[in-house]
């Protein structure tokens, strides 16, 4: 499977993609087996709407393969109809194979990036001391 879009959501998320074969997948899953669907299906990219829980998500899969996250507002022109989160989710695919499709970058968490910064740092002087 090339490509798999997840509509991020509180208790279930809904998945879209086509298999190899050309079979399409939609389907709800909940949130206990996402890792579970997405680990066995092995997409080569991940798309999803960028959110708070997305960035979570995109740390969680990047094992996986390539995760790519979407602005809200550069998929919402691909919504046909009501919108629903199985339909948001079509959307999302539909954005995502885009040539043109401008992605977001993920966001790390905060901590890490500081601890990271920190040992990368250069020592810090006291400048509370007197040079006299």
């Amino acid at each position: 499977m090339q490509l798999l879009a997840i509509d991020l959501g509180k208790q279930s998320f809904h998945i879209q993609g086509i298999t190899d074969d050309g079979e399409v997948i939609l389907k709800k899953v909940s949130r206990s087996r996402l890792e579970g669907t997405v680990l066995k299906l092995a997409p080569e990219t991940l798309a999803m709407e960028a959110c708070a829980s997305a960035h979570h998500r995109c740390r969680q899969f990047e094992t996986v393969g390539c995760v790519r996250l979407i602005h809200p507002r550069f998929v919402k022109p691909f919504v046909k109809g009501s919108r629903n989160d199985a339909i948001n989710a079509k959307a999302i695919y539909e954005a995502a194979l885009r040539p043109t499709m401008r992605f977001v970058p993920a966001k790390y968490d905060r901590a890490a990036r500081l601890a990271d910064a920190s040992s990368n740092a250069r020592p810090a002087h006291n400048t509370t001391q007197g040079t006299g």
